[in-house]
């Protein structure tokens, strides 16, 4: 009986249930047949006629089946490196029940025992407990979904407290030589960075106590729902207006200057020509120099960005043939366009006034950066306002301009 004791299954990556199956088949195979041959093999001896090879046969899958049993144990022993340490299925639910029960009776024992063997940031007492990721990324689809700049904007998402982006001030020297003329060297490139440091956003909804012990109740729903206005609220403002003192720095915020005059680190801006108000011959002229202003590159996924009431003074814009330039969204959920570029309604845009940004364009994925550090965490507070329970609930956001040149801004001045 021929037996390859080389040939194995291919294994799962990933370390999981399939790969165990496979490789105690493998063994039960392997033990078959040792069984087998050691059976023919004491057959023989009791007819007193061993044979050498069924010997060496033995001899062959008892260390077949030795080194597969060794391989086994090592790989068992091995901790978890890369996509394998993330949490397993079994972990996730462990720790959704536990976050269930600390959010229903306050009894916190099972869910800062499991926080604490996976040394989480959040699994202490004082600083609240880190909510499902089932949780945190209802809360994150749903402020993506009401809040303007976050859905428009690039985002990315950190571990630590601060994102910084490396950027090239000046390149390397270049320039056109002849095919044996001499290449002198160039100059060194100046890199420079920006930071995005992530501050901490909070929410307090309250609950009572009968919610709380209705099974019924969805907690992912609930939670997520009651923070996501107030989220959404205050990162808006953040977005557009925000000084960078413990909050995200808006774009408004930069220093802003005429866009002929325009350099590095500064928001350029195209004027209107009359103190608070669009130019009364040929009003949508402006909005064609704003467009313009952004070069070709970032002008492809340009939008507009302004409140509802400078959205309601555009509207009224006409060409010669007394067709209107704002154009309703063509699918349901879309946007609204105007000449063609998407109209983006942010109620944090300020109203038309002598000296007023109230128009912004531009491509903002690439303009401004939305940085969130992983992580949502709730504290539950019986105490403070009886017979109600509040939830502390906080997490971190960031924010600032990572592309000067992306975006300009449209102010109503005379210059």
């Amino acid at each position: 009986m021929d037996i390859d004791i080389h040939s194995r299954a291919p294994e799962n990556k990933s370390g999981g249930a399939e790969s165990t199956l496979v490789t105690h088949d493998e063994m039960m195979r392997t033990v078959e047949a040792l069984r087998q041959a050691n059976d023919e093999k004491l057959a023989l001896i009791e007819r007193r006629s061993a044979d050498v090879v069924l010997d060496e046969k033995v001899e062959r899958v008892n260390a077949a089946l030795t080194r597969r049993l060794d391989e086994l144990a090592l790989k068992n022993a091995r901790p978890s490196l890369g996509a394998d340490s993330t949490p397993s299925t079994k972990d996730a639910q462990e720790h959704k029940s536990a976050f269930y029960e600390y959010v229903r009776t306050g009894e916190a024992t099972n869910l800062r025992a499991l926080e604490a063997k996976a040394l989480s940031v959040g699994s202490n007492a004082d600083g609240g407990y880190t909510v499902p990721v089932e949780i945190e990324r209802e809360i994150g689809r749903r402020l993506t979904d009401i809040s303007p700049i976050r859905g428009i904007a690039g985002r990315r998402e950190i571990s630590g407290n601060v994102y910084k982006k490396p950027f090239m001030i000046t390149g390397p020297s270049v320039g056109w030589v002849g095919e044996t003329a001499a290449r002198p060297q160039t100059d060194t490139p100046t890199l420079d960075a920006l930071s995005f440091p992530a501050m901490e956003l909070y929410a307090m909804p309250a609950a009572t106590a009968t919610l709380l012990e209705d099974s019924a109740v969805n907690i992912d729903e609930w939670l997520a729902s009651e923070v996501e206005q107030a989220f959404a609220d205050q990162e808006g403002i953040a977005f557009v207006t925000g000084d960078g003192t413990n909050k995200p720095k808006g774009f408004l915020s930069y220093t802003n200057v005429a866009n002929a005059s325009w350099s590095w680190g500064n928001i350029g801006y195209i004027a209107t020509g009359v103190a608070g108000a669009f130019p009364a011959l040929d009003p949508s002229d402006v909005l064609i120099d704003l467009i313009y202003a952004v070069r070709a590159g970032y002008r492809r996924n340009g939008m507009f960005v302004m409140n509802r009431k400078t959205q309601a003074e555009v509207r009224k814009f006409k060409d010669d043939d007394g067709n209107y330039l704002w154009h309703p969204p063509a699918v349901a959920n879309g946007r609204s366009s105007l000449m063609t570029f998407q109209v983006v309604e942010a109620e944090e845009m300020p109203n038309i006034a002598a000296n007023s940004y109230s128009v912004a364009f531009g491509d903002f994925g690439r303009g401004y950066l939305v940085v969130d550090r992983a992580g949502v965490t709730v504290l539950r507070d019986p105490f403070t306002a009886k017979p109600y329970v509040l939830f502390y609930t906080t997490k971190r956001v960031g924010g600032g301009v990572q592309d000067f040149d992306a975006i300009k801004l449209l102010r109503f001045a005379a210059s």
